[in-house]
């Protein structure tokens, strides 16, 4: 038998937790000295204490845990509870870690508020290029919302390709839909094979521009605002309109997103 004290060290757990735990219920003290009122717990209450503190990291209520150990579930079980809640945080701190991304973006433009550079804006021509596409839905320009789709139509678009070599860098362009509510996603990469129609992708044929005004932003596109900020701020202060879809470029794309270079293009014409 152990002292509470004692119980509690080998438990790692607090005192004052387990005589919680034996006023709901939940672990009962094996012996309480009539007298003293003093519990005693035996080595093989460790189980119990074990699974009761697993299924209550595991994000599971008390009231949850109780009818879980009621239930006598086995070891198996309690595994695949825990990886299902593995798979839950991971996705919840990757969402996390993208909202900060936003926000640090975000921050970034309302640093910039004031300055306007221009010696990172280059106007030049774009040359027609030959596409195979596939084209999704979003409820608006939202990264968190557009990154996800934009990777499974890419995704989508290489299974698709099968054999057909891609003849240069990736590039996407938004569009909004027809009332204005929601944005066409169009993930592209240019091809140089003859297509008959049959290949799983349309085959779309993107006009020369004449005249886009671009920017280079290094780093992932979850830190893409700032950068879209300023080559709008720049578009509009030298007398400038959009005349036609944004394109983006993706000139490297190594593992490391925050290693990512891509190219804003904005087809402009004088306002």
């Amino acid at each position: 038998m152990f002292s509470i004290g004692d119980f509690a060290k080998h438990g790692r757990v607090s005192v004052r937790m387990l005589r919680h735990y034996d006023a709901i219920g939940l672990l009962r003290p094996a012996h309480v000295d009539p007298f003293s009122g003093y519990r005693s717990y035996t080595g093989d209450q460790l189980a119990r204490l074990n699974r009761v503190i697993a299924l209550k990291d595991l994000g599971f209520t008390l009231t949850q845990v109780q009818e879980i150990l009621d239930a006598e579930i086995g070891v198996d079980e309690l595994r695949g509870m825990l990886r299902l809640r593995r798979a839950d945080l991971e996705a919840a701190i990757a969402a996390d870690e993208a909202r900060l991304k936003a926000v640090e973006a975000r921050l970034r433009s309302i640093e910039r508020e004031g300055t306007m550079p221009s010696e990172d804006v280059v106007v030049k021509s774009l040359p027609a290029v030959r596409v195979a596409e596939l084209t999704a839905t979003a409820g608006g320009y939202v990264n968190d919302e557009i990154g996800p789709i934009v990777q499974g139509l890419y995704k989508d678009l290489f299974g698709a390709l099968g054999p057909i070599t891609p003849s240069g860098p990736l590039l996407a362009y938004y569009e909004d839909d027809a009332d204005g509510e929601r944005v066409v996603i169009h993930a592209a990469v240019p091809i140089s094979a003859e297509t008959d129609g049959t290949e799983g992708f349309s085959t779309v044929r993107l006009a020369e521009v004449e005249t886009a005004a671009t920017i280079l932003h290094r780093g992932s596109m979850e830190t893409v605002l700032p950068s879209y900020q300023a080559l709008a701020k720049w578009v509009d202060a030298h007398g400038y309109r959009a005349n036609g879809p944004a394109r983006e470029f993706y000139l490297e794309c190594p593992d490391d997103g925050d290693k990512w270079v891509t190219e804003l293009q904005q087809p402009i014409t004088k306002a």
